[in-house]
């Protein structure tokens, strides 16, 4: 590697030119965390319910998770989102309008027993899901 008085030009060079084995840097510049995620790099993003699934949690637990399926409407993809709460699926209809966020699994990847289920619902029809769990709003009808 030089180390010269006049080396400057070639060791920035090397630098931009490896800089392209980092796989962070790479992945940043060329945006493709952003191109891969279907919220397309947003905090939250808003959907329609297509239907209801449950899915079994991963070993050793044994349980029905509730999910729903979402059609998103910004781009048209389609996730699985988690319900949080005690009868929080109740609250939640085919064709209803529901706000989804990440659910906080390490590099925006599923968290705990709930395997390839990436987000959560936090609102219906504009109405928070914690709320109605909680008893303290109720379901709007529209």
């Amino acid at each position: 590697m030089s180390k010269g008085m006049y080396a400057v030009r070639k060791l920035r060079k090397d630098r931009k030119k490896y800089r392209w084995s980092d796989n962070y840097y790479l992945r940043r510049v060329l945006h493709l965390g952003q191109k891969a995620d279907p919220l397309e790099g947003a905090p939250q993003a808003r959907g329609i319910v297509l239907e209801k699934v449950g899915i079994e949690a991963k070993q050793p637990n044994s349980a029905i998770r509730k999910c729903v399926r979402i059609q998103l409407i910004k781009n048209g993809r389609q996730i699985t989102a988690f319900c949080p709460g005690d009868g929080a699926i109740n609250f939640i209809d085919e064709h209803d309008e529901v706000i989804v966020e990440g659910i906080g699994g390490r590099m925006g990847g599923a968290y705990g027993d709930i395997p390839g289920v990436r987000w959560k619902v936090i609102a219906v029809n504009n109405v928070s899901l914690a709320e109605m769990v909680a008893g303290r709003k109720e379901k709007p009808i529209r």
